[in-house]
């Protein structure tokens, strides 16, 4: 249960981010990494954490169903396949993940509230190691990429990271060792000298996740995910098989099956990049 002082909600919508510590023990999180590079070793291909027994748990142990129910305002909380792990990934840049990136014209940015989140874990020390995540502060209110303070996001094991998808974000943001109150850009990382930035927390592992409503937001978010083809390539190998769909059920998830939805349909995965969705 996170304690309700835990949790700003009015912060988060301000802000587009929050950072609610100590939701994972010491044990827990030892168990995720194991879990983490046993999937990767299990050479079963990319897939959802849903349909893999090791690790979905994170999106079954009501920790970010509970922060979504908080932050949403409902309990009718939904879960589309959109979950991932990552180890060592060396992606760099700032983005943003939700469908209309670029078209302040678009519905995400004119249907009134955007309602879906991204939840990140990171299994080793941001705090004072190098590594975690970069966002821009308030940057969930618009297109421009460059709004808004860069933020190097200073998580502990155990703290759980939610953003808005429409957040602007950066992942293997650099911690300064004599200065770190100051964030340098995600482009200016690769050109610091090797002395100035805190050393890493050995690998860096990070399980994300997206829930959010079942409205207007979600379904367009899901008309975009069946196009890119990582995903479409990741979801073909996604099997909900009765267990996991009865743990959902238990925690209070609703889930929404992508791999059924698309077979047989040749026209999705398409996208190798993002590309805009027509209105």
């Amino acid at each position: 249960m996170i304690a309700e002082s835990a949790l700003d909600v009015d912060k988060f919508w301000r802000d587009g981010y929050a950072i609610i510590r100590n939701v994972y023990t010491p044990q827990e999180i030892a168990a995720l990494r194991k879990d983490v590079f046993a999937s990767r070793d299990s050479n079963q291909g990319p897939r959802d954490l849903l349909s893999n027994p090791r690790l979905r748990r994170v999106l079954t142990d009501g920790n970010m169903i509970e922060v979504s129910r908080r932050l949403l305002g409902s309990d009718d909380i939904w879960y589309a396949g959109d979950s991932s792990y990552t180890i060592n990934s060396g992606q760099r840049g700032y983005h943003k993940d939700n469908t209309d990136r670029k078209d302040p014209k678009a519905p995400d940015w004119t249907n009134g509230r955007y309602t879906i989140l991204r939840f990140g874990i990171y299994l080793q020390d941001h705090y004072r190691h190098t590594g975690g995540l970069n966002l821009r502060v308030g940057s969930h209110t618009t297109t421009d990429h460059s709004f808004g303070p860069t933020l190097y996001v200073r998580t502990r094991p155990g703290d759980l990271a939610v953003w808005s998808l429409c957040t602007t974000h950066s992942g293997n943001g650099a911690l300064l060792r004599f200065t770190p109150w100051k964030y340098p850009e995600p482009s200016m990382v690769s050109k610091l000298p090797k002395w100035s930035v805190a050393k890493p927390d050995g690998d860096r592992i990070a399980v994300f996740a997206a829930m959010g409503l079942d409205d207007a937001h979600h379904h367009r978010y899901i008309d975009y995910l069946k196009s890119r083809t990582y995903i479409i390539n990741a979801v073909r190998n996604s099997v909900y098989d009765d267990e996991a769909l009865a743990e959902a059920d238990k925690a209070g998830l609703k889930v929404r099956d992508l791999r059924r939805e698309i077979e047989g349909d040749e026209t999705v995965g398409k996208n190798a990049d993002w590309q805009p969705t027509p209105y």
